[in-house]
């Protein structure tokens, strides 16, 4: 009943709505609608959002090979190719106006990191090798211009001369110490997300070489066995900056690590990352879950208790995965009861919309967030109706 349920949110629900926001006049997709379903086809657009969409239609068409979905990731990819990279100095843009010229042409690890992903999965749906080409160039950029001995530096200017990194350290909680921070876990862990897909789709050394070095850099640099969780601001030699706990992430990282091992398929490996996903899980169930859904991130003492869209819909993945690793049904409960919370609190009831951004802790929404803006996607509601799907378990 479950996979079934989401399966058909998927098909009527998800699929629909983002293909309306389809810009068949200057490519792309529409990158903003407000709270009341106002559609601004004028807004800019982000190239976190394009790559983000042309990842799902991709794997959308893998799983339910509708070919009007590999047309959509088609739409997606050729508006990167055209507007989205920068042919002169290398990498992705930030964001886009309406028409497709850049209005913030900074270079982020984190969204380099995105059109990889984006890529190689589009080239296992379409078979067409210029979009892997284009995924092992900006992998080669990122190794060869944002690598330091610590690690990945994240912020840049256009020619990739480094630049505060305000873009992943937004948080009204280092803003009020005063803090930057050099380095984020969020990025690190999607580096490893790219290479993963990366690994797995084109089998080459070096990117798994870099892969392995990634899920060890998270295991002595990131991960926090006294407090099973990972630390998530730090300075340039990751030395964390912050105590603080994103609950969403934790969930996200643990089941994107086990995977990053699987693809990599050495058994010590694996062994060694399950030895710290699993208590990660462990944690997030017992200090985050409430209510039926999970509350958001600690800072110090400050536990913030709304409930965001992703933090949901990866947390289904994450301890549906976590069950897998454990057999432990406590997972699949909380799971079971994450998606409840998702159909009564966060799936838009209204025609032509999708889901809340964000509720409160009794479940009303936030009218001052937008439906789609350009972190607002299909990736990660999406990519939980595809992994439940290709997980086929019914809790």
């Amino acid at each position: 009943m479950f996979v079934a349920e989401v399966k058909e949110h998927l098909v009527n629900g998800i699929i629909p709505f983002w293909k309306k926001l389809r810009d068949n006049t200057y490519g792309g997709y529409y990158g903003y609608m407000n709270y009341d379903l106002e559609l601004d086809q004028t807004a800019i657009k982000g190239c976190i959002l394009n790559s983000r969409i042309m990842w799902f239609f991709s794997n959308a068409y893998l799983t339910l090979k509708d070919e009007s979905l590999l047309e959509e990731a088609t739409h997606a990819f050729e508006f990167m190719k055209a507007h989205c990279i920068d042919y002169k100095y290398g990498g992705v843009y930030w964001m886009l106006d309406y028409k497709g010229n850049p209005v913030e042409d900074m270079k982020h690890t984190y969204n380099q990191a995105f059109a990889i992903y984006a890529l190689s999965s589009y080239y296992v749906a379409s078979g067409n090798s210029e979009a892997l080409d284009l995924a092992m160039g900006l992998f080669h950029k990122i190794e060869s211009t944002c690598k330091d001995e610590y690690g990945y530096l994240e912020a840049f200017d256009r020619t990739w001369e480094p630049i505060d990194n305000h873009k992943l350290s937004d948080n009204k909680h280092m803003e009020s110490e005063g803090k930057v921070a050099e380095k984020t876990m969020n990025t690190i862990l999607h580096v490893l997300e790219a290479y993963t897909e990366l690994y797995r789709v084109g089998k080459d050394v070096e990117v798994g070489r870099c892969l392995e070095k990634l899920l060890e850099m998270t295991e002595l640099k990131v991960y926090n066995k006294e407090k099973r969780q990972l630390e998530v601001f730090f300075d340039t030699q990751l030395r964390s900056i912050a105590d603080m706990h994103s609950y969403g992430h934790d969930i996200e990282a643990a089941w994107l690590l086990d995977r990053a091992a699987l693809v990599l398929g050495d058994q010590d490996i694996i062994d060694r990352t399950k030895a710290y996903t699993v208590p990660i899980a462990y944690k997030v169930k017992e200090v985050a879950f409430e209510k039926g859904a999970l509350n958001n991130e600690r800072f110090n003492n400050d536990i913030d208790k709304t409930r965001i869209w992703w933090v949901q819909a990866e947390s289904v993945v994450g301890f549906i995965n976590a069950y897998e690793k454990t057999q432990d049904v406590a997972f699949l409960e909380v799971a079971k009861e994450i998606w409840q919370y998702i159909k009564t609190y966060f799936i838009d009831s209204r025609a032509h919309s999708e889901w809340y951004w964000q509720v409160d802790e009794n479940g009303r929404p936030n009218k001052s967030y937008p439906i789609v803006e350009p972190w607002k996607c299909p990736y990660h509601n999406g990519r939980m109706c595809l992994e439940v799907i290709r997980r086929d378990i019914n809790v």
